[in-house]
């Protein structure tokens, strides 16, 4: 049968209609997940269309993945990185959502004082068992929606729940139903989809969800979760790895609106943030992420990222204040006492902080030479310089400008005699074996004895 799509204004042929295929066996497509060796990347050479929805976001998975890798956040914690968010995301709710464990008191306590700040955006979500008291208390404690896991893969399927395809879809189903029942839209976590028999469970499974979310006219959203940080962004990659491939499987075989379609991605092959916008690209209008990307294992996506990725996609920031990003991670540092390593971009404290002389010299010329952007405006964090062996004339002058604050008329060239003072002191610390940089403080004490007019 053929028929007129709207969505591309194109005949397609609709006469297939994928069924779920119960097999005996799980198939664990050995030849790409060998597990004793490196994943294989394999290749069909079918691209689909890139086709980026009307509008995306950002949700949040802080207080969820995040805290299943590290000492749980305290109440008055979680509301704080709460604030954080609401004031990152902006008026315009760039950071859509953002999901609680319910759990604990603890978790409820949390739940209830954020609730409390009255703020439209990110919404409050939850994450629950699937079951009907857990769904109960979900709609208790105010819960529009919820999400809880619906195992896609068949190492989770076979392996883990023991169970056949067909039992897992009739039990998936049966739950979805207890959710709407109660008034709870549904958010389905396609665990393991990049290792998922796409046309064989996915796409069967996302067409009854689908039939259920039209007779009941309650939407359920679907989250394909990346869970080993398997997919690839690669035109042409084969599923089940193929990023734009499984967004473009669900809108068009599943017919799922982008609005209802969400990737959530980790990062063990360091390619969570790659895939994050590639999903994007492909169709997805939300992609799930968490602060500084603490998440299980390797992390989540980094929130902080997407944000720069949507500025970038869009040319916008939507409202969206940037600086608070700034913020965040000095209260992760001094307040939660967690080390972000720091070349990290964006929150480590050195990401933008020069070393090489060569850098220096650029910077005190023209910052854009080395500067990703204005990181003073969109981060508060103005350009920095770490003093060590490699960073010459230039490097001094350029820590002096920043370090004193001057501009002008007032700033200090590379030339300048006292900076020649300054340098011999530097060169002899390093001949006589320092292998560390040279603090603020001690460049300040130096200032102080051997050049003090630098001093303004």
């Amino acid at each position: 049968m053929i028929e007129f799509n709207k969505k591309s204004n194109t005949l397609e042929q609709t006469q297939y209609r994928y069924a779920l295929q119960d097999v005996a066996e799980p198939n664990l497509y050995r030849e790409i997940y060998s597990y004793d060796e490196v994943p294989k990347c394999a290749f069909n050479h079918r691209r689909v269309p890139m086709n980026p929805a009307d509008e995306i976001w950002i949700t949040d998975t802080t207080f969820r993945d995040g805290q299943q890798s590290r000492a749980p956040y305290t109440v008055e914690q979680i509301v704080t990185l709460f604030d954080y968010l609401h004031r990152l995301g902006g008026p315009n709710g760039i950071i859509r959502q953002t999901e609680f464990f319910l759990y604990s008191d603890k978790d409820k306590e949390a739940v209830y004082k954020c609730m409390e700040r009255g703020y439209q955006f990110p919404e409050i979500t939850s994450w629950i068992r699937a079951s009907k008291t857990d769904f109960e208390l979900a709609k208790q404690m105010g819960m529009k929606e919820t999400g809880f896991l619906v195992s896609c893969s068949d190492y989770h399927i076979f392996n883990k729940l023991k169970m056949t395809r067909r039992q897992a879809m009739d039990s998936y189903l049966s739950v979805i139903k207890e959710a709407i029942s109660v008034g709870i839209k549904p958010r389905c976590h396609l665990e393991d989809i990049t290792r998922a028999d796409f046309y064989g469970f996915v796409v069967p499974f996302a067409l009854e969800l689908r039939k259920l979310m039209d007779e009941s006219g309650v939407p359920i959203k679907l989250r394909a979760c990346d869970t080993m940080g398997y997919g690839v962004s690669y035109p042409g990659a084969a599923l089940p790895r193929s990023v734009g491939g499984i967004i473009y499987g669900l809108r068009h075989h599943a017919g799922f609106p982008s609005e209802l379609i969400e990737w959530h991605g980790h990062n063990d092959f360091y390619k969570a943030v790659c895939n994050s916008s590639t999903a994007w690209l492909y169709g997805c209008s939300s992609v799930n992420c968490s602060l500084l990307g603490i998440g299980e294992r390797t992390g989540n996506t980094p929130l902080e990222a997407m944000v720069f990725e949507y500025a970038s996609l869009r040319g916008t920031t939507d409202g969206m204040d940037t600086t608070v990003i700034t913020e965040i991670a000095e209260y992760y540092e001094k307040e939660l006492d967690y080390e972000i390593p720091p070349r990290t971009p964006f929150v480590g404290r050195h990401f933008n902080v020069t070393q090489a002389g060569i850098h220096a010299d650029g910077l005190l010329k023209d910052e854009e030479i080395y500067n990703i952007f204005n990181t003073g405006k969109l981060l508060n964090r103005p350009i920095g310089v770490a003093i060590t062996q490699t960073s010459g004339l230039a490097g001094i002058a350029l820590w002096a400008n920043n370090y004193f604050r001057l501009s002008g008329d007032a700033l200090i060239d590379k030339k300048d005699e006292r900076v020649a003072v300054i340098k011999e002191w530097i060169d002899a610390q390093y001949q006589t074996g320092r292998n560390t940089s040279i603090s603020d403080k001690e460049m300040l004490k130096v200032i102080r004895e051997l050049a003090p007019s630098l001093i303004p």
